[in-house]
């Protein structure tokens, strides 16, 4: 092992059964040192950090030359000489927060059982370190927040408390597997700035796991980058980002979304969508189940509109009202307050008659494809249910026209026949897409169609979504928190805040020109 490094992985290879998903990995990482593992999903970044950790499940075949973690031999350590190391010496952050965090135990007991576990602290110690910990990863309130569940956090505290967690010890290395993926832009910010500082304060050196490269040169020293579960390319960041060698890390700089350069030309096509002054209003309890049942104002007297062939951005942080927006737009929800005119019509007394004839006109595209297919229906029976609803189309007819609007958007027209599950990521929201678009809509709301693929998938999406939108004259509502990808795709950006629209205009000027403070919070928060 090299000076100075305190991790060296050598020809790693990991197989399940007869098929091998990482072949001969290599890279060492030095003290202080930040490392990026950059690939798309299934290229083995996960895999290739979770057998560092040693935390592959007992059916994965694991060689390699060497893994040396300081002076411990990683490959050949029982797991019971494994298992102190976890947590003390080497820690890790997960994807997804809600889902590693444990929902029926406090946030605050869950990191004091790091302590419980590796030291002989009286309770009373513990809870002063946890205190200590929550106010140094920044978690407003740490008192009240050591008795909270994850479900009562944000998605940026909660995974503020598992950095707490995986720092409780000083580890010298932090395992760091796409923490910032789902989060806002001012959210991912404030975590990789907490990591860098930490980092700094600690001396740890940190394996970081990205698909996007805005993160890693915000991150790296190093970077790593896999295809297949082989490496492609590696070296110091500046001359892998700058001058790429790979056709493959070219592709994946080429398919990252830039701020928009240049002005648009106004569209120019007549208004389809008018919302004037609409407000939503919920009813939150607060205290638990025998809590004071107060208001929550989700929207605020909003209002803008859309014109055939345009696209209109929204923006804004969770909790902002984007979604509810878009609920709002398509009926789902009711208003509370103000009137959505479509085409000139008011749609605020419409009955269900009405509403259903409505839909046709305005359909949605979920932020997760999966959760919204239903996995017991082929897909070809679920692009039909709308045409089958309205009573559109015989039999026949009807399965002819999904396998052309299949093949419109990318897929064989075999999908038909095939089930939500035997498809990839980016396949299921072409699904989606094909779903939203068979009744012919003249606007679709995108509700973070986006924000869940990978880089150079989330590219083919867009481009699609760009040339039906040309074909069709189709009108979108793109929400995202990815200001990246909405100055690419819009005409005109709405910045919303606590459910208001804070700043409106063409996406040249919101991007180049911002006005309103949160807007510029927002843009200096991207990842350069």
């Amino acid at each position: 092992m090299k000076k100075n490094n305190l991790l060296s992985v050598q020809n790693l290879k990991i197989s399940f059964g007869n098929k091998t998903v990482v072949q001969g990995v290599s890279f060492d990482l030095a003290e202080g040192e930040t490392l990026c593992l950059v690939g798309e999903s299934g290229s083995g970044k996960s895999l290739t950090s979770l057998s560092v950790m040693g935390l592959l499940p007992e059916h994965a075949n694991i060689k390699a030359d060497s893994i040396e973690f300081e002076s411990f031999d990683m490959l050949n350590m029982s797991e019971d000489d494994k298992r102190p190391l976890r947590g003390r010496e080497m820690s890790m952050i997960f994807q997804e927060p809600m889902t590693a965090l444990n929902p029926v135990m406090t946030v605050g007991k869950q990191v004091a059982e790091v302590f419980e576990i590796h030291t002989k602290l009286s309770k009373k110690e513990i809870k002063t370190k946890v205190l200590d910990l929550f106010k140094k990863v920044k978690i407003p309130n740490p008192q009240r927040r050591y008795d909270d569940y994850p479900f009562q956090l944000s998605g940026g505290q909660r995974q503020r408390v598992m950095i707490a967690m995986a720092l409780a010890m000083k580890p010298k290395l932090l395992i760091a597997d796409e923490p910032t993926t789902a989060l806002d832009v001012t959210v991912q910010g404030e975590i990789l700035n907490l990591i860098k500082s930490l980092q700094k304060e600690m001396g740890m050196a940190v394996l970081f796991i990205t698909h996007d490269f805005g993160v890693v040169r915000e991150m790296a020293d190093k970077v790593v980058v896999m295809k297949d579960g082989k490496v492609v390319e590696s070296g110091a960041v500046k001359s892998v980002i700058e001058q790429p060698q790979h056709a493959y890390t070219q592709k994946l700089l080429a398919a990252m979304p830039e701020l928009i350069q240049d002005k648009k030309e106004e569209v120019l096509g007549e208004t389809i969508i008018e919302v004037n002054n609409v407000s939503k209003i919920f009813k939150v309890k607060e205290g638990g189940f025998f809590g004071k049942t107060k208001p929550f104002h989700a929207l605020k007297n909003v209002s803008f509109s859309i014109k055939r062939g345009e696209t209109v951005g929204v923006v804004g942080e969770s909790g902002c009202g984007k979604s509810t927006l878009s609920r709002c737009l398509v009926r789902l929800y009711d208003l509370d307050e103000g009137v959505i005119r479509i085409n000139g019509e008011d749609t605020t007394f419409f009955n269900k008659k009405q509403l259903k004839a409505m839909r046709r006109e305005m359909q949605m595209v979920f932020q997760d494809p999966y959760s919204s297919l239903n996995p017991r229906m082929k897909v070809g029976e679920t692009i039909s249910e709308g045409l089958k609803a309205h009573k559109l189309l015989n039999k026949k007819e009807r399965r002819d026209f999904v396998e052309k609007l299949l093949k419109e958007v990318g897929l064989p027209k075999e999908s038909y026949d095939r089930y939500p599950h035997q498809f990839s990521g980016g396949q299921r929201q072409r699904i989606g897409i094909a779903r939203a678009l068979a009744l012919r809509p003249a606007l679709i709301v995108a509700d973070e169609a986006v924000s869940a693929l990978d880089v150079s998938v989330q590219k083919q999406v867009l481009d699609l979504m760009q040339s039906l939108k040309e074909k069709y004259d189709l009108s979108y509502m793109f929400v995202s928190h990815d200001l990246r990808v909405v100055s690419q795709v819009s005409d005109r950006v709405i910045v919303m805040k606590d459910g208001e629209i804070v700043e409106q205009g063409p996406a040249y000027d919101i991007f180049k020109k911002p006005k309103h403070p949160y807007t510029k919070q927002l843009l200096a928060a991207i990842p350069k």
